[in-house]
């Protein structure tokens, strides 16, 4: 039996439709994924069923009842919850006043904490954890904060909840978490609609699939009557033959080292770089990896330590340092740290090069519009216009803005934090296939991943980080998860 069914949905914006006449339907009970690229229209349909926001045209009926558009309050209030990676939780309040914020408990006029916190113990404990309901929320690791925003969702009475990539920031032992509250609450007869880019979840999670592409409706699965092949091939529109592409040219001489850096978590760091490498660093979550790289960019103090560029000793104490240097990082975090998400893409590709644009102190507007475009289409940026807000692309078009800026800047070493967090399949191979491009001219890459095949697919070595020291150097001849994981454990 049906528990949604979506009718014909369109959704347009000035020069885009995001949804175009998008109709399936959710069984009860069931944990259906909803898989496409980045740009496919997964959001936009997500927001829709939440009543976030109203359909151009088409309808939603939930239960036999046609839901109201725009209408959020009156969503929850039907029982249909969703969670997204960005955490709505407030980090003062404690784990209880979170779960029942806007439902609190009173004794009178006074709240009734006592209440609330057996209460919220109850619901964590059908979720399969022993997270305090007392402590603040700020205390605990993401992993356990998603939690919490799953037992808030549950506590609303929810008899449908959606779930936007709810591992994207998790670390391996937390995904393990969510897939046992996943797997409970399918148990207690809550239906799911899982988003993920993550095929492995697809297939240890969910009953049925559902693949959007440009907007469309493509098709509907069983996920056991489908291979991940077949998978990709529905999502991209096109077969993924080689996931990391060949890189054939010549390494060049050392370009960038980094001698002796201390600074808080990293201790006594040293390494090269030679130029048209790709290094990767590897390592588990808080070996020091990330440190490192917002040492070399200035983005933290240094204690001690020397960076050189092309035989020349650099004082770097600051990004702004580093950018003169011909350094570049994309984040890991890019919503909050790499992309200035409410202005225009031609101002975060051109923001960093402003002098450029420059004659005299009087920026030239033609000019600085002529670069950013040049290099938004080199890079493929998918978008009506350089005027779009960045916030409004995809994950994928947001990392290629980024990136756009750094090589409009010039620059000749570029350091990868995590570059395809949260981003799809097609989308990522574009990116390897840019990065693949950027050192066949030259430039120079330090790569950070969580993606093992990621990392040693694309890496020419991989430096493996511990406890804030690099502990061994591993070459392609070299290369395995089991031991990279070794090392990276500290054995």
């Amino acid at each position: 039996m049906s528990i949604l069914c979506l009718k014909s949905v369109v959704k347009e914006y000035p020069g885009v439709q995001a949804l175009a006449g998008v109709s399936f339907e959710l069984e009860a009970g069931e944990v259906h994924a909803i898989m496409g690229e980045n740009g496919a229209g997964k959001s936009t349909l997500i927001k829709t069923v939440t009543g976030a926001i109203k359909p151009t045209r088409g309808y939603v009926v939930y239960q036999g009842q046609t839901l109201p558009s725009g209408d959020p309050r009156a969503i929850i209030d039907l029982g249909i919850s969703a969670i997204y990676q960005e955490l709505s939780l407030f980090p003062e309040l404690t784990v209880a006043e979170n779960i029942f914020y806007g439902n609190e408990t009173y004794k009178g006029l006074f709240l009734d904490k006592a209440k609330m916190n057996e209460n919220a113990l109850s619901l964590l404990k059908s979720l399969g954890t022993d997270i305090k309901p007392e402590v603040q929320v700020k205390t605990l690791s993401i992993g356990f904060q998603q939690l919490v925003e799953l037992a808030k969702a549950v506590s609303k009475q929810c008899k449908l909840l959606i779930m936007d990539e709810p591992t994207a920031p998790l670390t391996n032992q937390e995904v393990k978490y969510m897939y046992e509250a996943v797997r409970r609450l399918q148990k207690q007869g809550v239906t799911i609609i899982y988003v993920s880019h993550r095929l492995n979840e697809v297939f240890d999670l969910c009953d049925r699939v559902t693949i959007l592409r440009d907007g469309h409706y493509i098709e509907t699965l069983d996920i056991d009557k489908v291979t991940e092949d077949e998978l990709i091939r529905l999502m991209v529109g096109r077969t993924i033959t080689n996931e990391y592409p060949k890189r054939t040219h010549e390494l060049g001489d050392d370009y960038l080292s980094v001698r002796s850096l201390n600074s808080g978590l990293v201790k006594d760091v040293s390494f090269s770089l030679k130029k048209g490498e790709i290094l990767g660093l590897a390592g588990l979550v808080g070996a020091g990896r990330t440190e490192i790289a917002r040492l070399i960019f200035g983005a933290d103090p240094l204690k001690s330590g020397e960076i050189t560029i092309d035989g020349v000793t650099k004082l770097i104490n600051s990004p702004h340092d580093a950018i003169a240097a011909g350094i570049g990082l994309l984040p890991e975090d890019r919503k909050t740290q790499g992309a200035l998400l409410t202005m225009s893409i031609s101002d975060n590709v051109s923001y960093s090069s402003l002098d450029r644009f420059s004659s005299k102190g009087i920026l030239q507007p033609k000019l600085e519009r002529a670069s950013t475009q040049e290099f938004v289409s080199k890079l493929n940026v998918k978008t009506p216009s350089i005027d779009q807000l960045v916030g409004n692309l995809s994950g994928g078009n947001q990392q290629k803005v980024v990136l756009a800026k750094w090589l409009l800047n010039d620059c000749s070493v570029l350091i990868f934090d995590e570059p395809t967090r949260g981003i799809d399949v097609g989308a990522k191979s574009e990116i390897y296939e840019l990065m693949r491009q950027i050192t066949q001219r030259g430039v120079s890459v330090i790569m950070i991943s969580s993606e093992m095949p990621e990392l040693l697919g694309m890496s020419d070595r991989v430096l493996v980080v511990h406890d804030g020291s690099i502990v061994k150097e591993l070459h392609p001849e070299e290369y395995s998860q089991e031991t990279v994981l070794k090392y990276a454990s500290g054995f």
